[in-house]
């Protein structure tokens, strides 16, 4: 039973709107066949203010069910909205939202092209400009040795590089961070066409570096133009 009353509507209005962004980001990154069949595609709000997370879920079609599923829960895990679903509700990427305040949704998701670098365990050059206009980073690094969990892994991959954007988790999907659900999942599809082009180039001889002046006009165009703007 929710723990969760209905006069805190501030909580239950923020709910709704992650919702709502995440079935947009769920239809789109389906139409565009940006996901993988299974539709693994799991998405982590910070609650602003408090210790809590709105876990989402696409809902499951071998249950007939029309909407995601919104959990929300503490970061040690306790349940205080919503019924039990995958991904561990709060507690799965607690450490990453308490160890970067400037982190407010993680996303894990399978793609096809991002999973089949990923199952290469090799990382992932940025290669593609419509992927590396939004990010500093020039590279996706690649999670091998699960021992010491997901979110350690990326936040030493935080420490070292403040513009990683994502992982690649070996033999399986990616997990991304950012701002907004939205934001993030619009990386999301560029960073996958960038691995379909790059993936698509193997054959060729391999993707190329940018030639001169390429990252300056891209990061003009995106990361560093937004950065400015907020600034």
């Amino acid at each position: 039973m929710s723990a969760i009353q209905s006069q805190d509507s501030t909580l239950l209005s923020f709910i709704a709107a992650v919702k709502a962004d995440f079935e947009k980001s769920l239809r789109i990154l389906t139409e565009t066949n940006t996901l993988s069949a299974t539709r693994t595609f799991q998405a982590y709000v910070r609650v602003p203010n408090q210790k809590l997370v709105v876990a989402l879920t696409p809902p499951d079609l071998w249950k007939g069910e029309t909407e995601a599923r919104a959990v929300v829960g503490t970061f040690e895990g306790e349940i205080v909205h919503g019924a039990a679903a995958a991904g561990r509700q709060g507690s799965r990427y607690a450490p990453i939202f308490e160890a970067n305040t400037d982190v407010h949704v993680v996303i894990h998701v399978h793609t096809p092209y991002l999973g089949g670098w990923a199952s290469s365990h090799r990382v992932l050059p940025i290669l593609y400009a419509a992927a590396q206009r939004h990010t500093l980073a020039r590279e996706i690094p690649v999670y091998v040795d699960r021992r010491p969990g997901e979110p350690a892994f990326i936040n030493d991959a935080i420490r070292t590089n403040p513009h990683t954007p994502a992982i690649l988790e070996a033999n399986g999907g990616a997990t991304f961070w950012g701002q907004s659900i939205i934001e993030v999942s619009k990386f999301i599809l560029n960073l996958e066409e960038g691995a379909y082009f790059q993936g698509v180039a193997e054959y060729l001889g391999g993707s190329k570096e940018f030639g001169p002046g390429v990252l300056d006009q891209q990061w003009s165009m995106g990361f560093v133009k937004k950065q400015d703007s907020a600034a």
